[in-house]
């Protein structure tokens, strides 16, 4: 079926819609070796879409990798001014491959990586609440107070958040280590919603998503997702 490109590139993972519409007025997009415009559709099974001469993936085989991403590294595809970014640390992946949201440079953890444009919407659209667990090593005069304001609305520069979890792992005064649960994919999130309540992030690790756990996979390894993994994840975001 056909669809505007913007939506085509979303799906798959290559850009948000408004990127999208900034790289077809670069004449970066192709449909069927034509320079794409503004307004034009495409149907993704039947004509090949190319972004900056790569094909979006369409009938090669669906790949699925859990990344335990560094401390440091972008989660972009690439980066002009040449830092080093998660596709640096998945050479070897069998299939060209997207980041499923993001974490910022600084946060680290589990991220998810594929070329299933479904699923990534799938996980990252609101309206589907899909649960991300962060463990959240702070600081502040009142940890407690910080703790109880987490637990309520905040309002934050893009409009009012909640989490939808906040459990203390270890209190050590001035110092603690969190485990904050949230279903939104808004830009530095948790960093915000800590902020706002008076507490100062140090180091921010994501330890699930969807119900699938980080587990002992080491810092900037990756691996490939099980079948029964894969399921999980299409339950949890209501696919």
């Amino acid at each position: 079926m056909e669809e505007r490109l913007q939506k085509l590139l979303s799906l798959h993972g290559a850009a948000s819609r408004r990127e999208a519409e900034t790289m077809i007025r670069e004449g970066r997009v192709t449909v069927n070796g034509v320079v794409a415009t503004l307004g034009m559709k495409a149907d993704d099974e039947r004509d090949v879409i190319c972004v900056d001469s790569c094909p979006l993936s369409g009938s090669e085989e669906r790949v699925y990798i859990l990344l335990n991403k560094p401390r440091g590294c972008l989660c972009t595809r690439r980066d002009e001014q040449g830092r080093k970014t998660v596709l640096d640390y998945v050479r070897g992946c069998p299939a060209r491959v997207w980041p499923v949201g993001r974490l910022d440079r600084n946060s680290e953890g589990l991220l998810l990586l594929t070329n299933d444009g479904e699923l990534t919407y799938a996980l990252t659209h609101p309206s589907h609440g899909v649960e991300k667990v962060y463990t959240v090593r702070v600081e502040g005069s009142d940890i407690p107070g910080g703790v109880k304001k987490l637990g309520g609305v905040l309002e934050l520069e893009d409009g009012p958040a909640r989490a939808r979890r906040v459990r203390i792992l270890r209190n050590d005064g001035a110092r603690a280590i969190l485990e904050i649960t949230v279903t939104e994919g808004r830009k530095h999130l948790v960093r915000n919603l800590c902020a706002a309540a008076g507490l100062e992030v140090k180091r921010l690790i994501r330890v699930s998503e969807g119900g699938l756990a980080l587990g002992d996979l080491r810092t900037g390894c990756w691996r490939e997702l099980t079948e029964e993994e894969v399921r999980l994840l299409r339950r949890s975001s209501g696919r």
